[in-house]
């Protein structure tokens, strides 16, 4: 797998189990890129839904995806405080200028107290009989959102005190050279 450099801005596609489109955000900076780790940021950036519609995201955010984890995470930086949105989701490849994933409908919602709620387990199951997902799927996704929920309790990752505020600077640092180069 190609990988994108620092300072690209690339694609995000979210896909369903049976391949159909389900979300494509426009824009995001790539801030890190490993063969493993892909941390990103946008903010104001186009999002258009698998019926065509579009919306615009509110707050910046930073986004974490791994080639061995199955899910992404989210983190939005409102006034308020950090909220995070973690997507039960395939790990991710890089195709084509964008990060690709399937999106498995469980998510779970972290508030800035780093209480969480998991949401969405009614679309999960109506998708995994609809969809037909494998056991072995349906047995690594609740395995992963124990994992997530650890990663949380433990602070680590996305979730860890300084992560937020170091990807932050990364991205207000490229966008200053975007705009010289611009």
């Amino acid at each position: 797998m190609t990988i994108p450099a620092e300072g690209d801005i690339v694609q995000i596609h979210s896909y369903k189990h049976n391949g159909q489109i389900h979300r494509v955000w426009q824009e995001t900076m790539v801030l890190k890129s490993t063969p493993k780790i892909l941390i990103g940021a946008n903010e104001r950036t186009l999002v258009t839904e698998s019926d065509g519609r579009t919306w615009l995201t509110r707050e910046p955010s930073i986004t974490y995806f791994h080639t061995e984890l199955w899910f992404n995470i989210i983190c939005m930086l409102r006034e308020d405080g950090v909220y995070y949105y973690c997507n039960m989701s395939s790990p991710f490849v890089f195709d084509h200028n964008a990060i690709k994933y399937i999106d498995y409908d469980l998510d779970v919602k972290i508030f800035p107290d780093m209480s969480y709620t998991l949401l969405d387990e009614d679309e999960y199951e109506q998708h995994k009989q609809e969809m037909n997902y494998p056991p072995v799927i349906d047995s690594i996704l609740k395995a992963n959102v124990n994992k997530l929920i650890n990663w949380i309790q433990q602070r680590r990752g996305p979730f860890a005190p300084d992560f937020i505020e170091a990807w932050t600077n990364r991205y207000e640092f490229y966008k200053q050279i975007k705009q010289q180069e611009e």
